[in-house]
């Protein structure tokens, strides 16, 4: 029997997501199974210009099962327990517009050839499976053509990565905790869109590209289990640092921004230290960087800086564009030869020479910072027609 066109076509859809860095940490599990954390987070979406996953989604009635998953060109398994629940669940939305619409082609029930490549490193501390999982559901969400709104999806995404459910939102993202067991009323809810406060920036030092010792899901679940600090900062250090935080960004206030960043960084990581085995995310470059943004605040004799760590030794450092030289300048004085000062953004940067502490604070940057990104607030996620698989269901060389 002759195949027809349709039985041949190769449905596509794709999408830009951006990383997104959380100022109030994320860590701790109260369900497992369905990603549920023991507390609320709250992070700044980074401009897709700078970081961002690009996704394909593509299915067919010409594919073969099962569903495949490219990143960077290298196969990756789609086996394990939370993709499966993101794609199932993706699927069973599909489903229902299909059974509410039999004219609909059965979408749902062809395999999936996906394909994504990131524009930073992989698994290094810069929020990769946030930026991986908000571009798989939001690229499968357009293919599939779902009505539901982002904060519908970050239900699904939340399964995949945590984080990834911020991700899905641009601006200013919260992710609520829920009281729920089901985890319906645990979803990324905007504080403030990226028009609210525009002129926020992120000068990142990026320490290390390998991929973290420990990974945030098996960190985390010891910190539950062992760290004494854990209760008390889930129950009581986090409600209060979110209140002050959502009211900081209602009212563009970078000072006080800036020290609760950089106190719930350090909170988030004594809580990895009382953790057993400890666990030692930052490093020596990373403490010269804390001292760096301590030296910059001190000559600008104001806050000017806020500097912040998530599960690796990379360090974001927050500022305001109006504070550019006075913060970047000192960075890019010690740090000019690295790679990520050509862009318009870092061509900009006036050097400030003498901030930083000479001797082991510039020498610790100057050997361990590999590179860095300049960037800023940014948008969500972004469908676009730049597609990583063709119409006949292969790989874009």
């Amino acid at each position: 029997m002759a195949i027809t066109m349709n039985e041949k076509k190769v449905y596509r859809a794709s999408t830009t997501a951006p990383v997104n860095i959380a100022v109030i940490k994320y860590w701790g599990k109260r369900d497992a199974t369905l990603n549920l954390p023991t507390n609320s987070s709250l992070s700044i979406t980074l401009s897709q210009s700078d970081l961002r996953t690009h996704t394909t989604a593509t299915c067919s009635p010409s594919y073969s099962p099962p569903d495949t998953l490219l990143l960077n060109a290298a196969p990756q398994p789609l086996s394990d327990a939370r993709s499966q629940t993101c794609l199932s669940s993706l699927r069973s939305l599909r489903a229902s517009l299909e059974r509410a619409n039999p004219a609909l082609p059965p979408l749902s029930t062809y395999p999936l050839r996906l394909s994504s490549s990131n524009n930073f490193p992989t698994a290094a501390g810069l929020a990769s499976s946030a930026a991986g999982f908000a571009a798989l559901v939001r690229a499968i969400a357009d293919l599939y053509a779902l009505p539901h709104s982002p904060t519908d999806l970050s239900l699904i995404a939340r399964q995949g990565s945590g984080s990834a459910c911020r991700s899905l939102l641009g601006g200013y993202v919260a992710w609520d905790q829920g009281t729920l067991a089901s985890g319906t009323d645990s979803t990324a809810r905007l504080v403030a869109s990226r028009d609210h406060w525009p002129d926020m920036r992120a000068l990142i030092l990026v320490v290390s590209a390998e991929k973290k010792g420990v990974s945030s899901t098996a960190g985390m679940q010891n910190t539950v289990r062992t760290s004494a600090l854990f209760q008390t900062r889930a129950e009581a250090v986090v409600p209060q640092a979110m209140r002050a935080m959502e009211s900081a960004i209602q009212q563009r206030d970078f000072e006080a921004f800036a020290r609760i960043t950089m106190r719930e960084s350090n909170s988030f990581h004594a809580t990895c230290l009382d953790t057993e085995p400890p666990i030692f995310y930052l490093n020596d470059v990373s403490r010269a960087a804390i001292k760096g943004v301590e030296a910059v605040n001190e000559k600008a004799g104001k806050v000017v800086a806020g500097y912040t760590f998530d599960a690796g030794p990379n360090c974001v450092v927050y500022y305001l564009e109006g504070d550019r030289d006075a913060v970047a300048g000192p960075f890019k004085g010690v740090l000019g030869g690295k790679e990520g000062w050509g862009g318009e953004q870092g061509k900009a940067v006036e050097v400030r020479d003498g901030v930083l502490p000479e001797g082991k604070v510039v020498e610790s940057l100057r050997e361990g910072v590999s590179r860095v990104i300049l960037t800023s607030v940014g948008e969500g996620p972004i469908s676009v027609d730049d597609h990583l698989i063709d119409e006949k269901g292969e790989v874009v060389a």
